[in-house]
């Protein structure tokens, strides 16, 4: 059944609406502003059709991705710090009624899930580059798997991303990638020139996108938390040495017949997830 085009109201363009409202991107609050809306349009079509669909949007600013998505038919809550763009959000949501919901807010501070009544939601943002990592982690963690949410399709600097999507023993690889792939499956679905930006940041940047996977069993993830910490805190020093002060550590590595001698960088994700499932208590 092919539906009905979407009605699409007219919106002027993204730089008269800050221009008449007197906005500029701050530093302070990480905020760089897309205007360009063909590629705002290709990053809200990554994550699949979205029409009736719950999406987050975490720094809409003053509302180019937000636009694109509700142009797409999708349902958005948008949590925005900057007071200075209630006001064009509020005309986004009186050009489409019932699509967009708008909370003055730090992002770190309300929980996703509670936004959706138990729906599932999929989490789009042009991330501050101030939180984003913050941000990342914080929806990727918690002992509750599969999340609500749907999918994560985020903007970040383009050496984060390539952290995230690191393989084992690369220059890239860290404790991010390991919580990045330990049980959800991260790619780079879209790298963006610095250019693309107003004003322009001084790297270039990514957009990740990442759909959850299998929850190995047996195995905490705030101990598979704690283990990447150690692990990496000092990654640099072997095991033997950079997890000592981990309780029960050095005698996994015996178990499962890891070299302590090893650094953290060669030690593959499955391996992580290998220590940390013989540390959780049974």
């Amino acid at each position: 059944m092919t539906l009905p085009p979407l009605p699409q109201p007219y919106l002027p363009p993204l730089r008269e609406v800050i221009n008449a409202h007197g906005l500029f991107a701050t530093k302070a609050l990480g905020q760089n502003f897309l205007f360009d809306e063909q590629l705002l349009a290709r990053i809200a079509a990554i994550p699949g059709a979205l029409r009736g669909q719950n999406v987050l949007e975490v720094g809409p600013g003053p509302g180019g991705l937000t636009r694109a998505l509700l142009r797409a038919g999708a349902n958005v809550t948008a949590i925005e710090m900057d007071p200075r763009c209630m006001a064009p959000l509020a005309e986004l949501a009186d050009a489409f009624p019932g699509q967009l919901t708008v909370i003055q807010g730090d992002a770190l501070k309300i929980p996703a899930d509670s936004l959706f009544a138990g729906e599932p939601y999929a989490i789009l943002a042009n991330l501050p580059y101030n939180v984003g990592t913050m941000l990342f982690t914080n929806w990727l963690s918690g002992e509750s798997w599969p999340p609500r949410w749907t999918s994560l399709t985020l903007m970040f600097q383009q050496e984060v991303a390539e952290r995230i999507v690191a393989g084992t023993d690369t220059d890239g690889y860290g404790r991010l990638a390991v919580l990045a792939q330990w049980r959800a499956t991260p790619k780079i679905a879209m790298r963006v020139h610095r250019s693309a930006f107003t004003p322009p940041p001084k790297v270039m940047s990514a957009m990740v996108h990442v759909t959850p996977a299998a929850m190995p069993e047996g195995v905490s993830a705030r101990m598979l938390e704690r283990v990447t910490e150690a692990a990496f805190g000092q990654r640099r020093k072997m095991l033997r040495q950079s997890l000592k002060g981990l309780p029960g550590a050095l005698a996994a590595l015996e178990t499962l017949g890891i070299d302590a001698a090893r650094r953290a960088e060669t030690l593959s994700v499955a391996e992580f997830v290998a220590i940390a499932q013989v540390l959780t208590p049974a």
